[in-house]
Formats: C-alpha cells, structure tokens, sequence
C-alpha cells in the first residue's frame, strides 16, 4: 500500500480550517492552484470525494468530515509536540496565560505571583478576553493556561484539566454612604453596575437579584472588572467587587455582603502543561490566606 502524502493532508485540513481554497493558500503562501492539484492527488489516494461546494465556499462532504476529524488530532497532536520540545529548550520557559476579564487583577496578579519565583527564568505573557474566547485559544494550543471564574468538565473537554485555587465572597460598594435603608433593599436606592451576564459571576448576581424580589436599575454590565469599578466611582453608582479587593480601600463604603454568591478562581490547562513548573506550583499551593473560603475537596493533578 502506498503512504498517504501527508502534505496533502496538511493541505486539506488547512482548506476545511479556512473554508476555502484562496484562504488555505494564502495562510500557506502556495498559489490555488497548486493545492487543488494536491487536493485532487488526495482524492485519488482515498477514493472519493473531500468536498463540496457551497455557496462561494467549500465544505467537506461525509468522506471529509472522517478525514478532517483524523488530521484535526494529528496536527493539533504535532504542535502540543512542538509547544513541549519548544518550552523545554527555551533558555527562558515560556508561559502563555489568558485572564478571564471579569476576575479582580489584584486577585489575580497575587495567583501569577506563584507561578514565578526568583531562581527560575519564567518568561510570563499574559492575555485577557472572555472565558469563552480564552477557552477557545487554550484547546488550539495557543495558550498554556487559563486563569478563570470557570471549570471545565474534563469528559467534555478532552485533554483539558482545571484545578479550583479557592473562591472569595463579593460585596456591593459606593464611594458614598447610603441611606439608613438596609440591605439589600438600599440596592433600589442607586443605579447598580454589575458583572457581565457572559460570566458566571454575573449569572450569580442576577439571580440573586431575582430571589430578594428586588426591583433595581441595572444602569450598565461590565466584562472588565476594573473598568466596572472605575465607572461605579465616577457615576456614584453601586458596584461588585470581592471583599477581599475593596476592604482596605479608603473612600468606598461596603453596601452589603452576599454571603450565598462567591467568585470563583480556576485555573484550566491542556494535559501537556502538567509538568511545566509553574502549573505545578499553581497546583499544589496553598492559597488558603488568599482565599479564605478556599475549597479542599477537589483533586489536583500529579
């Protein structure tokens, strides 16, 4: 039996990737013809058909999608090869870690204070988006890890693991006194900022505010947490923010504590990234005195 050309099939996956054949060639610097001659030979070797039109595009026909699914996990298998064999010979190890936007940055940035020490050349660099769009990069091998309000489920999300750091309680804030009206009921007093409805957090605060039958005027959402805060200072609005943020904060007023909503930090990586020393740290420390209400049942990878 003649061996399959696997240049070729690094053509045909680029084409499904890309959805046409002048996106493939321009991403692989060939001309379109030349991968449609290399398609064709493809399609020889296979006996039978890889795609069909549709609209100005392509799409795989039933052969295709058996295909696509087989070379998807051989070249996403090859670059996890390239992404360890690359940390490993890197004078500085490399360390790609996307920040879910609605999480504090102080919270945060005392997680990354872990994951790099004095005596190790850790080369950090991180990116901030949506847990939907960083989990996207994370499962395409473009970034090592995510620091997250967010889980996963390993059975769905083949390859990936998360290991839940703690969880913090959340309070509503004002940089000006209230009312003698108590709480929650002074909510209604006030345009309330909030969390995105996107993160799980914000999910938590609306329904929150739908159980306490409160009847609030939600004046904005945010994704990004300090920007949240900053407008909440400037608009003399109530916003959320962790306690463990704002305690120490001189002008701004704790409103309430929701003792029945926390904020959540996970930490989510593929299953190459278990050695990497930094993951390793981030795994088994202690984050108890960070996190007081820190979650010890949960097991962390080896």
């Amino acid at each position: 039996m003649n061996q399959l050309n696997f240049n070729h099939l690094y053509y045909f996956w680029q084409i499904c990737k890309s959805g046409s054949v002048a996106a493939a060639a321009e991403v692989l610097s060939l001309t379109p013809q030349t991968i449609s001659g290399q398609i064709k030979a493809l399609e020889e070797r296979l006996q039978g058909k890889l795609f069909r039109r549709q609209g100005r595009g392509l799409v795989p026909t039933e052969l295709g999608q058996l295909v696509f699914r087989y070379a998807d996990r051989m070249f996403m298998l090859g670059q996890e090869m390239l992404d360890i064999v690359n940390y490993r010979k890197e004078f500085h190890l490399l360390l790609d870690v996307g920040v879910a936007d609605a999480l504090s940055k102080q919270l945060v940035s005392k997680v990354l204070e872990t994951a790099v020490v004095a005596e190790e050349k850790i080369h950090l660099r991180c990116f901030e988006s949506t847990h939907e769009m960083l989990l996207e990069q994370l499962s395409q091998h473009k970034l090592d890890m995510i620091i997250s309000d967010c889980s996963i489920d390993p059975t769905q999300q083949e390859g990936l693991f998360s290991v839940k750091l703690g969880e913090c309680m959340v309070s509503f804030w004002s940089t000006q006194p209230l009312s003698d009206s108590p709480f929650p009921a002074c909510l209604e007093t006030r345009p309330l900022l909030i969390p995105g409805r996107r993160s799980m957090l914000g999910r938590k605060i609306l329904n929150w505010i739908t159980t306490q039958g409160l009847q609030v005027e939600i004046l904005a959402e945010f994704d990004d947490a300090a920007l949240m805060k900053a407008f909440g200072a400037r608009q003399k609005a109530i916003f959320v923010a962790p306690a463990l943020e704002m305690g120490e904060r001189e002008g701004v007023y704790e409103v309430g504590r929701l003792d029945a909503v926390s904020e959540e930090y996970h930490i989510l990586f593929a299953e190459r990234m278990i050695q990497h020393p930094a993951v390793q740290r981030l795994c088994h420390a202690d984050f108890s005195g960070l996190f007081p209400r820190q979650s010890t049942d949960e097991k962390k990878p080896a």
